[in-house]
């Protein structure tokens, strides 16, 4: 079964290549002749503490916006499969119930709006899957939730830009008129998902700017999120691409280590092997660079970021312990610079719920600011 689309992954596969999964050395003891002298016994090497991550309130930007995120969940492969269905089931309205009541205040709603609408001008978008996001988005609100409304897996982006470009700011002119009058409050748009490929800083703006244009003409004041080439890895906040705009917020996704996140991952090439624990000194060094990154792009801009997506594959041979410890960990991260994030994923992806259960201690680890906004 297809997960998060191979392509997502591939590009950072590569960097996860270099290094290698964790594993527990084992020795002899060796024998040791006594002598007269009484010598000291040997210090044995102390494990590593883990760093304790203290949540605070949300960052209160002095350039843009900061959003009321709180503890948001992504809904990961269903409506950005080619089909609804496609890779696990669809969404069902008790879905946004389950969310909030488990204490979620936030729902990314990934969708793959490119096959859905006409190759050519007027490159219509279906009217049936047009319906079919809008009874999501209005079941999710109706809920108590927010929603985040993106175009995800716009696959010929990051191979031929320029060729996509006008109809990609035609898609977003429909899907901002659609949404027009859902309350800004609560309902925020995302141009692009992960740009990678050849949609990287050459023309990222060039590409995007057109699509803000439009969604301006219908949305003035709608918050909108933007994230970076890589992936929108962290590094990229290094030469992100924000317009002056009061109403737009900077995103990343990050899955460090790769070798962890990632492992048993069979759509990545090499798959990294499975066995891989989470915590080490060096796991700990990454995530507190990431960290001081986004502080230092915070510093630099006054602007707020938010982790759009961070998880750990579900494969059965990972213990939950390590998924749970991983959910934890980089949530209160985060929190403690007061950037608040998404999990992927909901139930058919790296899930947190499996069939009628919230998986245990998973929704309890995730941890967000001790203030929305």
């Amino acid at each position: 079964m297809r997960l998060k689309a191979f392509s997502s992954f591939a590009v950072l596969a590569l960097v996860a290549c270099s290094g290698g999964s964790a594993s527990a050395g084992g020795g002899g003891a060796t024998s040791v002749t006594p002598t007269p002298t009484a010598s000291a016994s040997p210090t044995p090497t102390p494990t590593p503490s883990a760093p304790v991550y203290t949540a605070k309130a949300a960052f209160v930007p002095t350039t843009g916006i900061s959003l009321p995120i709180g503890k948001c969940v992504n809904m990961g492969n269903h409506l950005e499969a080619p089909n609804e269905g496609d890779w696990g089931r669809a969404i069902v309205d008790n879905d946004f119930t389950i969310i909030k009541t488990a204490g979620f205040n936030t729902v990314r709603v990934p969708v793959r709006w490119s096959t859905h609408a006409l190759a050519a001008a007027p490159y219509t978008i279906d009217a049936a899957w047009m319906a079919r996001v809008r009874h999501v988005v209005d079941t999710a609100r109706a809920a108590g939730l927010n929603v985040i409304l993106n175009v995800h897996h716009y696959e010929e982006m990051a191979t031929a830009p320029a060729a996509h470009a006008v109809r990609f700011a035609e898609i977003w002119k429909q899907v901002a008129a659609e949404f027009a009058s859902e309350p800004t409050a609560s309902v925020w748009f995302e141009l692009m998902n992960e740009p990678n490929g050849a949609l990287n800083d050459t023309n990222l703006q060039a590409i995007l700017a057109p699509a803000l244009a439009n969604v301006r003409a219908t949305n003035p004041t709608r918050p909108v999120i933007i994230g970076g080439q890589g992936w929108s890895g962290v590094d990229s906040l290094a030469t992100v691409w924000i317009p002056s705009d009061p109403y737009v917020v900077a995103t990343i996704h990050t899955y460090d280590p790769f070798a962890f996140t990632h492992q048993g991952a069979t759509y990545v090439t090499p798959t990294p092997p499975l066995g891989r624990v989470f915590g080490s000194a060096a796991d700990y060094a990454e995530l507190n660079a990431n960290l001081a990154k986004v502080q230092a792009y915070m510093s630099r801009t006054g602007r707020s970021v938010f982790v759009g997506e961070y998880g750990v594959h579900d494969d059965p041979a990972i213990p939950l312990s390590e998924r749970v410890k991983y959910y934890g960990t980089i949530t209160s991260a985060y929190a403690s610079i007061g950037v608040q994030s998404c999990a992927w994923a909901y139930t058919n992806t790296f899930k947190l719920r499996d069939g009628s259960a919230w998986l245990p201690g998973m929704v309890e680890a995730i941890q967000t600011t001790t203030t929305l906004q």
